[in-house]
């Protein structure tokens, strides 16, 4: 039984007998609990911790022979019901230590150096940790001596992240890093689902599966959609680490009231206000395109947006064009296809969305154009970027400051263009500049630009 480790599955999906599964309770070898628990104002559920009693219903069970309430919040993973009983191992699994499991053999900046002594520090003493550092500051690269330290440790670490995107962009990073780890990638269609491993990159929603399975816990992007509005993820974070772990947020854009905390003293953080390489953040620009959408519904798109998207062409310089819809993007792309039809468009439900994101990581796609799913997690080297319709209230102070945070992350290219075309500025518009405008200021005056 012990793939089960690290796991909280109903009893059913266990394919052992009966007799064998009472046998393992008996000897505590397993511990079994209930699905739903009753509370004074109707049902939670046991598994994404959902107490909203709007997303209970219940229906005719067939094991129970009642009518059954089940929850309704976390159905994409199977049913969980009142009947139904939560099986994991109580058991520890036998650890191994690595010596020496760091292949990397790059160099951290000063700041990096520093945030990443202070993320070691955390991770060996069990605490939890903020580490706010601008968009291509290298979060990954500073978070290898924490990881190598805990893997010495014979500790498991998961790496959690919202995006798929981002889980599929760190993988061969980290497998390059750690060649001689076991590592397990966990999204939705991953074969390695549910696989326990010394290493673990999981999507925030595939974290359902894991129970007390954690010794390091680090959430990537943590104010990123759905993660920030969802606290069932929240609340699966909570049930994967084991109660005596470390939890290390990583974050470019901390929340409002997150950055008052550290203000307040009330939050540890670790702040790195520049990027690796030393150069300040491209500022965005603001652009007037008039009315564009009155323009897109007559096939037609502002003249000084089709020249941004031409001069790039004529460059050879790949691009980003963010727009605030899907239906919108469909088309902005076709009529942008008729100046290059390599130009392709990525939005969530996009059947050949990885394809055509490999595809532009490659160099085969000139400009791609997309909704807020690539703001954060795809790197290409030398891109400018532009959103048409920054106005439009998608584009919080959060989404447009790691949309221009896609620019420059290179020390080979680390300038570009980072332009807002809008039909009037927004107060989001404003606090992405400005916090972009402060993070730069704050890094000269720790002496960490080269310019």
């Amino acid at each position: 039984m012990a793939w089960l480790y690290g796991q909280r599955l109903p009893r059913e999906q266990l394919p052992f007998s009966y007799d064998d599964i009472e046998a393992a309770l008996h000897a505590s070898w397993l511990h079994e609990q209930p699905g739903l628990i009753k509370i004074s104002r109707g049902w939670r559920c046991v598994r994404c911790g959902n107490d909203d009693q709007a997303w209970f219903a219940s229906f005719p069970c067939a094991r129970c022979g009642t009518d059954c309430c089940y929850c309704r919040k976390c159905l994409t993973m199977g049913r969980i019901s009142s009947c139904t009983r939560f099986v994991h191992v109580t058991k520890p699994l036998p650890s191994e230590r690595y010596a020496a499991p760091l292949a990397w053999s790059g160099t951290l900046s000063a700041a990096q150096e520093e945030a990443a002594t202070e993320i070691k520090q955390a991770v060996l003493n069990g605490r939890e940790l903020l580490v706010w550092a601008v968009c291509g500051a290298g979060k990954t690269e500073m978070l290898f001596p924490a990881i190598a330290a805990a893997l010495e440790e014979g500790w498991r670490i998961c790496l959690a992240t919202p995006r798929v995107d981002v889980v599929r962009e760190l993988a061969p990073r980290f497998r390059q890093a750690f060649p001689r780890v076991p590592l397990a990638v966990w999204y939705g269609g991953s074969e390695e689902r549910g696989r326990i491993a010394p290493l673990v990159l999981s999507t925030t929603h595939q974290l359902l599966r894991a129970y007390r399975a954690f010794d390091v816990m680090i959430i990537d992007e943590v104010d990123a959609f759905p993660y920030s509005v969802e606290p069932m993820l929240e609340y699966a974070v909570s049930q994967a680490r084991k109660e005596q772990s470390s939890l290390i947020y990583l974050t470019a854009t901390p929340s409002r009231a997150w950055q008052l905390d550290i203000q307040r003293g009330k939050r540890q953080a670790a702040v790195i206000p520049a990027r690796y390489h030393g150069h300040p953040l491209p500022v965005p620009s603001f652009e007037w395109c008039g009315n564009w959408r009155k323009r897109l519904e007559r096939g037609r798109l502002p003249e000084n947006v089709l020249a941004w998207v031409l001069h790039r062409l004529e460059q050879g310089k790949q691009a980003f064009l963010f727009v605030p819809h899907i239906d919108e993007l469909e088309a902005v792309t076709r009529l942008l296809q008729r100046m290059d039809a390599r130009i392709v468009g990525v939005h969530a439900e996009a059947p050949s969305r990885a394809e055509y994101v490999q595809a532009f990581r490659d160099g085969d796609v000139p400009l791609l154009v997309t909704t807020t799913i690539l703001e954060r997690g795809v790197t290409v080297p030398n891109i400018d970027v532009a959103v048409l319709g920054a106005d439009d209230r998608i584009f919080t102070e959060s989404a447009l400051v790691q949309i221009a945070g896609r620019v420059g992350r290179s020390a080979a290219f680390p300038d570009g263009d980072v332009r807002f075309f809008h039909h009037g500025k927004t107060t989001e518009m404003v606090r992405a500049r400005r916090h972009i405008v402060r993070m730069n200021e704050t890094a000269k005056k720790r002496g960490l630009l080269h310019r």
